[in-house]
């Protein structure tokens, strides 16, 4: 009996951790692609709509051997920023320390685009569309800017 008690509390367990692990994933806002081999970040940034109406934001911290430490900010809603050094606060995308200009993507029709170089760094973003209605979905690439091209 003792035996079966077990065996029903494991597997409760990976159901419950199944269920949260399920969740998390699907709340996720950032589902990396890359292997670092073609770029230092790639992947699908989803800013949707939240519970307050605002849309979602997520700072990535890069620490990469070569480069000053960064905060790559995306969103809310198509907006991303770049800021030298890594810091809790939260920055003002607006402020003259973020080095995207403009910060805020623009849309024609429902294509966006935008790339910026900038210390060291090429950012890419495309607007992917949305899983759902109240969500944006952008393919994200960040590289090492070419420093061998002629500008």
């Amino acid at each position: 009996m003792g035996t079966r008690r077990a065996k029903r509390q494991v597997i409760a367990g990976f159901t419950v951790a199944i269920f949260l692990g399920a969740a998390a994933w699907s709340h996720a806002q950032f589902r990396p692609f890359s292997d670092h081999t073609r770029a230092l970040l790639e992947g699908n940034w989803q800013s949707c709509r939240e519970s307050d109406g605002q849309y979602g934001e997520r700072v990535y911290d890069g620490r990469w051997a070569g480069l000053p430490p960064f905060e790559l900010h995306f969103g809310p809603y198509h907006e991303f920023a770049l800021f030298r050094g890594v810091q809790d606060d939260h920055r003002d995308h607006a402020s003259p320390d973020n080095l995207l200009r403009p910060y805020t993507v623009e849309l024609t029709g429902a294509a966006a685009k935008h790339k910026w170089e900038t210390s060291g760094l090429r950012l890419d973003v495309t607007l992917a569309g949305g899983s759902r209605e109240d969500c944006e979905s952008w393919w994200v690439t960040l590289r090492r800017a070419d420093t061998s091209s002629s500008h």
